[in-house]
């Protein structure tokens, strides 16, 4: 993957070369101190990841990366943990929060490559169809896919599309969230922010900011967190 840097701290834009040397498939082609000059450079080169600090002067991470193509991925760099849930609002792969260590650099990185996999693939034909009261077929990858609910640990939105994330594998299909929501049982599936649906009965552990299913962590929106601990506590929808 064609990679850049952007960030306005010399020492912190030389740590992350330091880890994409370290770590396989990442080909790092530019690290700028601003977007202004990393946006000039993207009108002229290839560019699949974007590690971007969220704190800078004049154009912020945040703005930037709504300002970018649909296929370019963004992991954000931040020294602040309180921007992670920002970082979902504009389709964010993931957030790294520095000083970034490099077992955690490489899992973002990994998800990247594997989203990047799946958009390249022709994603022309993928939908859901025949939706029953415990299942759904999603059409995808030249397959299609049953796709029971009790097996749904959630679903990201990501550009146009979404990502279901499963006990056994992840199916993409062209959807945006907000519709795959109204589709599925209520009582068993949240959206915790703008880029994620929840299957309450997977949750492993909660804490202010982060929902907690296996080894991945959830992000939850500050418009969607007080819904969201109002049913999870006080309506007890994880109850069993």
């Amino acid at each position: 993957m064609k990679c850049i840097i952007v960030d306005d701290e010399p020492l912190a834009r030389e740590a992350i070369e330091i880890l994409t040397a370290q770590t396989d498939d990442l080909d790092l082609v530019g690290s700028f101190n601003g977007p202004e000059a990393a946006g000039t450079f993207m009108t002229q080169n290839a560019v699949d990841l974007i590690f971007l600090d969220i704190q800078m002067p004049g154009i912020n991470g945040i703005e930037f990366a709504k300002s970018l193509p649909k296929d370019a991925f963004v992991i954000f760099t931040t020294a602040y943990s309180e921007f992670a849930t920002d970082s979902y609002e504009v389709d964010a792969i993931d957030y790294l929060i520095k000083p970034v260590k490099l077992d955690r650099f490489r899992k973002a990185v990994e998800k990247a490559q594997t989203y990047l996999k799946l958009f390249k693939a022709d994603l022309s034909g993928n939908n859901i169809e025949n939706i029953t009261d415990d299942h759904f077929f999603v059409k995808a990858d030249r397959k299609i896919f049953k796709v029971f609910f009790d097996s749904i640990l959630f679903i990201e939105g990501l550009k146009d599309y979404v990502v279901m994330h499963t006990e056994s594998q992840k199916v993409i299909t062209a959807m945006n969230i907000k519709t795959i929501h109204e589709q599925l049982p209520k009582n068993r599936f949240v959206r915790v922010s703008k880029s994620y649906v929840i299957n309450v009965k997977k949750i492993d552990s909660v804490d202010n900011n982060t929902v907690y299913i296996g080894k991945s962590e959830i992000p939850i929106g500050n418009i969607y967190r007080d819904s969201f601990f109002d049913g999870f506590v006080t309506k007890k929808i994880l109850s069993r």
